[in-house]
């Protein structure tokens, strides 16, 4: 069942690539993964607890994208590619499940996923793809791993803090491999970002991400909303948190993610930028994690007497977003929209008076912002329009 590389790869940018239904179907688990990531959030909401929290978003968001970088370089219609998506499924159901009782008793489960997952991906590759090349990444890949294999297996045995700062090391040393193209003694460089990748394909799978993250926090305040009578308070939270969750949409596709695919095509390193695309879509999906968050309390507590860590996630999971959303537009245009900088400026100037109102008042507020950020950019984009240009990486 061998395979040879070059027949298993995908043609250059000027071959169409569409996403599968197999890539489609993959997603399903993330919306799963995304919902565990909020109910652990909300569930432990200290700093710590929010630490954690990045570092399974961190760990799930990894698989992600690897695996869709996967299915960008080789054929996701070929039964071998198919076998791999449908095995990280798998896996990252386990991980998923995982999440909540991630850093307690179900520690041990959560490494073993990401392990298993992390390591068994090469080894097919290796097996059964044809092609020095490939078999020569294996070997940086599997270089790299041993250096965070021994943090994340020792974290499962122990309880916090150790666990979270050994965690906290593996999943960096995981990022820095493929941000340095893992550099390995006595082997070249992977000279993974001097690959050609399919920019369409890439952007319309962080489209996709992207979207799954909205699904899963419509769905949860949805979800809050329904154990409540609906009555005028439950109601006006429920209509706070759905028009939020459509301005950030609305702030994320307008209009760099629409035209990110363009700035990676021009791109003089397009691996580099679609990298750089992802680290900002990491950092909204953050962003929209804990605004799901802070839609289930606001549901829930609409003018209930507010908390400092209510205001923190009411107001951080807006500005988090917007510090993601203004590293796309330099991805994307390399330059930043004023409107972020305004937008993130007026939420830390407001910050201190939230206190006095109750949740659904703080959450209109944030909401007002954004809704001006958005206006703002349609604003400025008909009167300045400016063509995609991807910064020199």
């Amino acid at each position: 069942m061998t395979i040879d590389e070059k027949e298993e790869q995908l043609p250059d940018e000027s071959g169409a690539q569409r996403v599968s239904f197999v890539e489609l179907l993959f997603d399903v688990v993330f919306v799963f993964a995304l919902t565990r990531l909020s109910r652990h959030l909300i569930e432990e909401l200290t700093w710590h607890g929010a630490v954690q929290t990045l570092i399974q978003l961190l760990a799930v968001s990894w698989i992600w994208f690897l695996t869709v970088w996967l299915t960008n370089r080789y054929n996701a219609n070929r039964g071998l590619v198919q076998l791999l998506v449908i095995g990280t499924m798998l896996g990252s159901l386990f991980l998923a499940a995982a999440i909540p009782a991630g850093f307690r008793e179900r520690g041990s489960v959560f490494v073993a996923a990401y392990l298993i997952i992390q390591i068994g991906r090469p080894t097919v590759l290796a097996l059964f793809l044809r092609g020095p090349i490939n078999r020569r990444n294996v070997l940086n890949i599997y270089a790299w791993l041993a250096l965070s294999i021994g943090p994340w297996i020792a974290g499962a045995f122990f309880p916090p803090p150790t666990r979270t700062l050994l965690w906290a090391l593996a999943i960096a040393l995981d990022i820095m491999a493929t941000r340095l193209d893992y550099p390995t003694p006595w082997l070249r460089r992977a000279n993974i970002l001097e690959t050609n990748i399919g920019g369409e394909h890439l952007t319309e799978r962080y489209r996709q991400f992207t979207i799954v993250a909205f699904g899963e926090t419509i769905l949860s305040a949805g979800f809050r909303f329904s154990d409540h009578d609906f009555d005028g308070d439950h109601a006006l939270a429920f209509v706070v948190a759905f028009t939020g969750t459509v301005l950030l949409w609305r702030i994320y596709f307008y209009r760099a993610g629409e035209l990110l695919h363009e700035a990676i095509m021009l791109s003089a390193t397009p691996l580099r930028t679609g990298r750089t695309a992802a680290y900002a879509h990491v950092i909204m999906i953050g962003g929209i994690v804990v605004t799901s968050v802070g839609d289930e309390i606001i549901v829930r507590y609409p003018f209930g007497p507010v908390e400092t860590p209510w205001i923190v996630v009411l107001i951080g999971g807006a500005a988090l977003f917007l510090v993601g959303r203004a590293l796309l537009d330099f991805t994307t245009f390399s330059r930043v929209s004023w409107s972020r900088v305004i937008g993130l400026l007026v939420l830390a100037v407001m910050a201190p008076a939230m206190p006095q109102l109750p949740p659904v008042l703080v959450a209109s507020a944030v909401t007002l912002v954004l809704a001006g950020v958005a206006v703002s950019n349609a604003i400025s984009w008909r009167l300045f329009p400016v063509h995609p240009k991807a910064p020199v990486l």
